[in-house]
Parts: structure tokens; sequence; C-alpha cells
């Protein structure tokens, strides 16, 4: 069963034309509305003295957490040190990605992790991947925002965690499909049916813009009127900083699984919404 003409919203960035193109094949009316940009930090201190200390063999262990931080960071850590040599000190001890993105990411440098987290990515399956290691000195790839639970869990087992800040995410440069997006949902007639989330940060800079036009609470109502759709535990995570529940999650955290199912579901959903 498809969307049947539903006003499906998005908030997708670099992957918006496809997100948009998806929701039409499933019979849905895109209303997509770019809710950040992936910024690298210009002047990446963090990031330096991490190769530095990589070089010194500060570290047992290394988490990259995503693909694009993962390209990001090496770029940095090009501008001052030898490729080469921050290659063969990554070979020398233990690396865990998350998932396939940053696996891909690493053998384009010929680097094998040793360990990869399973689906669907989260610091739990990092976590859990990581019981029974020896390793505590312990460095994290982020990528936008620190992931506290998993610091707080590898420092509760004993371990000493450094942060790598590679990029951080900031509003879009043109802000004005999100006001529209904002004011869509806080119409009192249900302006949007469904809503997309496929990364926290997105509902961050949503409630962001709420605020500065004076709606939260009728945007947070409208969101809560139209079926919730996240990609993940990580994502669903997020909502619930403010005071939101999905309705589903994919039954894989990519992007077309969620196009497909939320379609599958909506009118079951919604109606079930309305009664």
């Amino acid at each position: 069963m498809a969307f049947e003409g539903k006003r499906v919203l998005c908030f997708e960035s670099r992957r918006a034309e496809e997100t948009a193109e998806l929701i039409r094949r499933n019979g849905g009316d895109p209303i997509v509305a770019p809710a950040m940009r992936e910024v690298p930090l210009e002047r990446n201190e963090e990031a330096l003295r991490f190769g530095e200390g990589l070089l010194r063999g500060d570290f047992d262990m290394i988490l990259f957490l995503t693909g694009v931080g993962t390209r990001q960071l090496m770029k940095v850590l090009a501008t001052r040190f030898e490729v080469q040599s921050i290659v063969d000190a990554l070979r020398r001890i233990t690396i865990v990605a998350r998932g396939p993105k940053p696996t891909a990411a690493l053998r384009e440098m010929q680097v094998q992790p040793h360990m990869i987290a399973s689906e669907p990515n989260t610091w739990r399956e990092i976590v859990t991947v990581l019981d029974g290691r020896p390793e505590r000195r312990i460095a994290i790839q982020e990528y936008g925002r620190p992931s506290i639970e998993l610091m707080d869990a590898l420092r509760a087992r004993g371990a000493e965690v450094t942060q790598v800040p590679v990029y951080t995410y900031e509003m879009p440069e043109d802000v004005e499909p999100l006001r529209r997006a904002v004011e869509q949902l806080a119409q009192q007639d249900g302006g949007v049916q469904v809503t997309m989330f496929t990364t926290g940060q997105q509902a961050v800079h949503l409630m962001q813009i709420a605020q500065e036009m004076g709606c939260e609470d009728r945007v947070l109502h409208g969101l809560r009127r139209s079926m919730i759709a996240s990609i993940g535990p990580t994502t669903t995570s997020a909502l619930a900083d403010f005071g939101l529940a999905p309705d589903m999650e994919p039954s894989r955290p990519k992007l077309g699984f969620l196009v497909k199912e939320a379609a599958e579901q909506s009118a079951e959903i919604l109606c079930k919404k309305t009664t």
C-alpha cells in the first residue's frame, strides 16, 4: 500500500532529491525541508592533537563512527602528517567501525577494521562488540554531537576516552524551507500527514526554528498528529528528548526501507491516530 497522496515531510540535505523521488514513487506528496549541513571544523586542533598522539602510540583502540567523518579526519591529518605514517599507526592498534560506511572508508586506506558493529549500529551495538576487550586507551571519531551514552559506557568499563570531533552540524544556509515546514506542522488542519527523520539533529534544528518562530507547542502537536517515521534507534532516542515517540522504524535502518515501509504502514497508523 502506498502513501496515496499524503503529504510527507522530510528533512534530508545531501539526499534531498533522492528522498523526494522515493516518496513520489511510493505515492506521496513530498515536502523537502533540508534541516542541516555538515561543516568541517576549520581549525581542528583536537583532530591534530589526536594525530600526534596516534603517532606516539597513545591509543590502544579507535572507534570510527561515520564514513564521512573517517574521510574528513584523514584530510585534516594529511595537512600536517605524512599519510602513510598515519595509516601505519592505525594498523598497529585495534580498529572498530560502526557499520558499513566507516568500514568502506577505512578499506579505501587499506586499513582493515578488527570489529564492525552490527545493525542498527547504535552505541549499544558498539559496546556489545567490545565485550571482553582489554583495550583501555580509546579514541572516538565523533560525527556532529558527542555520543554521551557510548563514552559513559566505555568509562564505566575503565576506559580512558579521547573525543576526536571532525565535523559539526549547522543550520542549512537557506532556512526558508525549514521555516515553511514549521508553518505547515503548526497548521490546525493538519498540513502534514507523515514526518520522516533520518537523524536526530534534524529534530534539534526543527525545534530550534519553531522556538524562534514562537510556535514550538503547535509544532509538537502537529508532529504527534502526523505519523512520525524514524530511521532507527539512535534517531528515536533523540526524538524522545522532545517528548516525541515515533510510530514506526523500518526493518533496516536504510532510507529506501524507511520510505517504503512508512508508505505501507501509513494508512493503518493514521487511522488509529484519528479514532
